[in-house]
Parts: structure tokens; C-alpha cells; sequence
């Protein structure tokens, strides 16, 4: 238990779960025993942790089982850039002296706009939350495209996109951090448009996030789309509840399964249960009876 503890800080304080993928091609020791554990189910906080504080968002997932966690922005737990080093450092060590990782933060800047001065804010801010994540123990921060405004060619704001995340991507080395890019809004959650985007990215510590959106379904399917990409993959996905709704999340996990991913599934729950906790015991049952029925499939 010591040493996979020991691996486990190594990577986070170094480099950053995501960015170890690559390192790990050289040094593949330092994550045999994370790798065995295949995907793990954590939770992002959209809803059902938006009112928690972050006393209660640690203890809540940790008596759920779901032990990652990705914190999103003004929400109960407050942590944001305005924190202090001191506040920074206690966060870090809440985390530190519970079973939870703070799997990274999900921010909302994207990169589209044709106006430079709000392009800036947008790149500005977040270099700001890739420090915070730095500061607080965490391993990346979450990105999205959005749009694609129709007075711009499309090719051209797709190559803006790509230039922001080059650029955050490297501010991001510096920090350990990965930047991973959400599969998210109008149009440019459209696959092709998402690999179009991936096509210019250049450095390697900025990886894709699948979003389980419908659009992943768009001929010619969740398997040739999934395949496009994959590639481009890091450490986290984004699902809604697994037993709700039209998408064919066995079929996706028999995919993760058969390219060996080991990274976080992290539900970014719709609903408004009476009881969130018990929700997340049961969404946790569910992904786990998933995972296995993949494993007889593979």
C-alpha cells in the first residue's frame, strides 16, 4: 500500500495523472498498480454536488464510493482563484488526508470568439485555474469548445481553438497539469469537428474528454467515431446516469475496455434525486456491473 501511495503522489505532484501517460512509456513501473484498477467511477459536481461544501463533497463521495472528483466553478465548495496559498494549501490537504482525488477542476473558457480581447480573457483565465489546480493537488483542467460562429470560416476558428489549447497547453506544463478538452456545444460536439480541432493540437499534455453526447451517434456510428479519436483520449470521460436514457453506455465501455483505458468515468448527473448519496451508491452499482459485463465481452 506504501509504495502504490508513493506512485500515486509521484505522478500527481510531477506530472499530472494525464500527462503521465507518456512518461509512463518510459518508466511503466510507476503505474502498474493504477493501471491494474482499470476506470473508476468518479463524480463531476454540475448537480448533485453544486451545494455541498467541501467538507461535506469529500465525505458524500468517499460514503459513496465514487473517489474522484471534479469540482466545477462557483459552486459550494468555493474553490476558486481567489483563494490564498493558505486556503490553496488546506484544500490540497483535505483531499491529501481523504481516499478522494481531486481529479482536476472543470472550468468554463472556450475559445471560439473572433473578438481577440475576449479570446484573452478567455486564454488569461485559464492559465489562472491551471495554477489553482497545481496548487491544490489536482491533475488538469477542463475545457470546451462551444461554437462555431457562421460569420467566420469554420476552418479558421478551428484552428483558433487549437492555437488557444496549444498555448494553454504548454502554459500548463510548467504546472504538471493536463488540459483536457470537453466534447461540448453546438456543432463542434460533432466528432469530426472535435478530431478536425485534435488534428492541430501539438502538444501533448492537452487530451480529449468523450462526452457521451447524442451527436457521438451520427453516421457512421458511436464505433467508427469512438475509434477516430481514441487516440486523443486522456484520463477522464464524462457520462450522464448510466441507467437512464437512450445511450448505449455498455456498448462505449466495451470500447474503454478494449483499448485497456484505466482512467476516470465521471458522472455529471441530470437528475434531482431525493437522495444524492444513495444515487451516486446506486449509479456506482450499476457502472460496476457495466465494467464487468465488458470484461466477459472482451
Amino acid at each position: 500500500m506504501k509504495n502504490e501511495l508513493s506512485r500515486r503522489q509521484f505522478l500527481q505532484k510531477s506530472l499530472g495523472a494525464g500527462v503521465a501517460l507518456a512518461f509512463l512509456k518510459e518508466f511503466p513501473e510507476l503505474g502498474a498498480a493504477s493501471a491494474k484498477k482499470g476506470m473508476k467511477l468518479g463524480l463531476v459536481t454540475y448537480l448533485w454536488g453544486r451545494d455541498w461544501d467541501l467538507p461535506t463533497l469529500i465525505s458524500n463521495c468517499e460514503t459513496s464510493g465514487l473517489l474522484g472528483v471534479e469540482l466545477r466553478v462557483q459552486h459550494a465548495h468555493k474553490v476558486e482563484i481567489d483563494l490564498t496559498p493558505a486556503q490553496r494549501a488546506e484544500v490540497k490537504k483535505r483531499f491529501a488526508d481523504s481516499p478522494v482525488t481531486c481529479v482536476g477542476y472543470g472550468a468554463n473558457y472556450e475559445y471560439h470568439s473572433p473578438d481577440p480581447a475576449q479570446l484573452k480573457k478567455n486564454i488569461d483565465g485559464t492559465k489562472e485555474y491551471i495554477k489553482l489546480c497545481k496548487d491544490i493537488g489536482a491533475t488538469g483542467i477542463k475545457v470546451k469548445p462551444n461554437y462555431l460562429p457562421p460569420e467566420v470560416p469554420r476552418e479558421k476558428t478551428i484552428a483558433q481553438i487549437a492555437a488557444s489549447l496549444n498555448e494553454c497547453g504548454k502554459f500548463a506544463q510548467d504546472y504538471g497539469q493536463l488540459v483536457r478538452v470537453e466534447v461540448h456545444g453546438n456543432i463542434t460536439q460533432e466528432i469530426p469537428n472535435m478530431k478536425a480541432i485534435f488534428d492541430q493540437v501539438t502538444e501533448k499534455n492537452v487530451k480529449m474528454c468523450w462526452n457521451c453526447n447524442d451527436q457521438d451517434l451520427l453516421p457512421p456510428g458511436l464505433e467508427p467515431n469512438f475509434n477516430s479519436v481514441k487516440k486523443y483520449f486522456g484520463d477522464t470521460v464524462h457520462v450522464r446516469e448510466l441507467n437512464i436514457g437512450d445511450y448505449p453506455y455498455q456498448k462505449l465501455f466495451d470500447l474503454f475496455t478494449g483499448m485497456k483505458y484505466s482512467g476516470w468515468i465521471l458522472l455529471e448527473a441530470r437528475t434531482n434525486p431525493p437522495d444524492r448519496v444513495a444515487a451516486m451508491k446506486e449509479q456506482l452499482t450499476v457502472f460496476n456491473q457495466m465494467i464487468e459485463n465488458s470484461r466477459k465481452n472482451s
